[in-house]
């Protein structure tokens, strides 16, 4: 596969919108062995600023010396800004692989949406690069949204 077949797949599961519930990230991350349980992580929700907050946050970690993952959504020009580690976006072919085993792994009947898929992505990439800990801003928030599979160590919740 490569990056742009495989962003043009990510892009055509938008058409399964936005689903209630953790059960399919649930599932998902057990696929994978549950990468998001390999590394601490700083949670960021709220209404507006979870990006500048996760950023300044995950800027401030790497800082003191951690290996540091940042998840963030949307992106503004290259679909790779969404995940990051020590500032770097994820490499065109990592997502050309994660997106293989996620769709190798994937039960037909889970029918994830593209921010519960890139969210497993970023949490199995995050692993497999040894991040120490993890910042990750929330998509829509509440208490469904795909990034609560987590057990942060940290929360914040911007105005």
């Amino acid at each position: 596969m490569t990056y742009s077949s495989a962003v043009a797949y990510l892009y055509r599961l938008q058409k399964h919108g936005i689903k209630l519930g953790l059960e399919t990230m649930t599932a998902l991350t057990a696929c994978l062995g549950m990468p998001q349980n390999r590394y601490r992580t700083v949670h960021i929700a709220g209404t507006n600023g979870k990006g500048s907050t996760a950023a300044m946050a995950a800027a401030m970690l790497q800082a003191a010396g951690y290996r540091v993952g940042l998840y963030t959504s949307p992106h503004l020009v290259d679909f790779r800004e969404r995940i990051r580690v020590n500032g770097e976006m994820i490499p065109e072919s990592r997502v050309a692989q994660l997106t293989e085993q996620l769709q190798a792994l994937s039960q037909p009947e889970l029918l994830p949406t593209f921010f519960e898929y890139t969210t497993a992505m970023a949490f199995q990439h995050f692993a497999d690069t040894a991040v120490d800990v993890a910042v990750l801003e929330v998509g829509l928030g509440g208490r469904f949204d795909a990034t609560n599979v987590v057990t942060p160590m940290a929360c914040a919740i911007t105005t």
